[in-house]
């Protein structure tokens, strides 16, 4: 995990806080009362530790973190299997909407201000918006748009039918992580959503 996405998801989860460097796993599943399973099956088969655990009458989500990375494998493995699944049969993200706006209005970014939970929308700045299905991939999202370029977290949202993050910064370094976040996500293989 990069920084800026630890310290959001540390800020805004009631779990235990992940820190920077850590290894982190989310598993989204519908219906959403089967996270609970999820979550029994991966805390017990390593040392894995949950940020949060969120249930949605469509979705759940867990996300789980630890210092090794092959912790989370092991645990992630464990729900694979007692599922009768294997990582093919995820479902591939799918990028709903990016929205690029340059020199963001003083009035705008105070109107992002009043909901975000991650840094401040600074006016004058670039703004991306970017929507991905299923929700959770927004994490990957972001943490490779935050290795890749100089950019500022002003929301991340993993739950729901999409997910969405807002990132700000100079108009070069949003466009670099915009590219790196869709370059992430497209290079994700798994199946189609059948809905």
């Amino acid at each position: 995990m990069q920084p800026q996405c630890a310290a959001h998801i540390a800020a805004t989860s009631p779990g235990d806080v992940p820190l920077a460097g850590m290894a982190e796993l989310y598993i989204e599943m519908a219906p959403g009362n089967e996270v609970f399973r999820a979550a029994d099956i991966a805390l017990k088969a390593s040392g894995v530790r949950p940020a949060l655990q969120i249930i949605e009458r469509e979705f759940g989500l867990l996300e789980i973190h630890s210092e090794q990375q092959a912790e989370v494998l092991a645990s992630g493995q464990a729900v694979l299997d007692e599922l009768g699944l294997t990582e093919a049969d995820r479902i591939r993200p799918t990028i709903a909407s990016t929205q690029f706006i340059t020199n963001v209005h003083p009035y705008q970014a105070q109107l992002l201000n009043k909901w975000r939970k991650g840094s401040m929308m600074m006016p004058g700045q670039s703004l991306l918006v970017m929507e991905v299905a299923p929700a959770a991939y927004i994490a990957v999202a972001a943490n490779e748009a935050e290795k890749a370029a100089d950019i500022t977290v002003i929301e991340l949202r993993a739950v729901g039918r999409f997910g969405r993050m807002f990132l700000s910064g100079s108009e070069s370094d949003v466009v670099t992580a915009r590219d790196a976040a869709v370059a992430a996500l497209e290079g994700m293989h798994g199946r189609e959503d059948g809905r």
